[in-house]
């Protein structure tokens, strides 16, 4: 699958190959440049480079080349991790560099990204989720009613700001990858900091709610609506995880949920 392009591009394998749910990726080198040759196997991975190009290197990796379904990024060099800062003492500084690049990412651009996709249709599974179920699925729907009903601060969106999508490019800093190309309202892009299953602690409350407080404060975001699509994402997670079937993380989502709905209501 990457033979075609790397004759095209002139590109030399640097690596082994990396196979994915979504894509496949192969370290390569182009024009003695660190590369990364990324191959989309999902309609998500294909709009999401066309978001990476209209980000055109500010706030996230480079496009050197893009063809159909493959993509030729900038690739991350560093060594530094947002995952193991959070997990290793630097939790807060970790959440503070994951905000600052949203906001690069949000920042208006002279030209309109085409045909990006509404909010109102990446929360489509959670309604059936709440429907078939109840609990918190039912009360996480509410939440996310209300909020697309009333969008406010509008931005082209990454969609899935996390740990191990922020990655450190050395002199250029912390960029992303991986982005979903949504448009909504901005507070959507900091739930996740919340949500990701990799970092043990986000079902610790007392860890919930320092972080609430820096990412609220960073963002200048108010905490009550921070937390309402906090508790909106980790329900629509939760619908996904349940779609795989994934249960553990579905029930690791939920928790997640039911801390946001639980300061809500404090």
């Amino acid at each position: 699958m990457f033979a075609p392009y790397l004759d095209r591009w002139s590109l030399m394998s640097d690596g082994e190959p990396i196979i994915t749910h979504s894509s496949r990726l192969l370290p390569v080198l182009w024009q003695d440049k660190p590369a990364m040759l990324k191959v989309a196997a999902d309609i998500d991975e294909r709009y999401g480079a066309l978001l990476m190009q209209w980000w055109d290197g500010d706030g996230a990796a480079h496009v050197y080349a893009h063809e159909g379904d493959a993509v030729l990024l900038e690739r991350a060099t560093g060594k530094r991790s947002l995952l193991a800062m959070a997990m290793d003492g630097e939790d807060d500084e970790a959440s503070r560099v994951l905000c600052r690049t949203a906001a690069r990412l949000h920042a208006p651009r002279e030209r309109p990204l085409p045909d990006p996709i509404p909010l109102t249709r990446w929360f489509r599974d959670l309604e059936p989720a709440a429907g078939k179920h109840g609990g918190t699925f039912a009360d996480c729907s509410a939440i996310a009613k209300s909020l697309l009903a009333d969008p406010r601060d509008l931005s082209v969106l990454h969609g899935d700001i996390h740990h191990g999508n922020i990655l450190d490019f050395e002199e250029r800093g912390w960029l992303a990858i991986d982005p979903k190309r949504l448009h909504g309202e901005r507070g959507f892009d900091f739930a996740n900091i919340f949500a990701n299953e990799e970092l043990p602690t986000i079902t610790d409350p007392a860890r919930f709610r320092r972080q609430l407080a820096i990412v609220s404060a960073e963002a200048g975001l108010e905490p009550q609506r921070l937390l309402q699509w906090i508790a909106a994402y980790s329900g629509l997670s939760a619908a996904w995880f349940l779609g795989d079937p994934n249960i553990e993380q579905a029930e690791t989502a939920l928790t997640v949920a039911r801390i946001a709905l639980a300061e809500l209501a404090a």
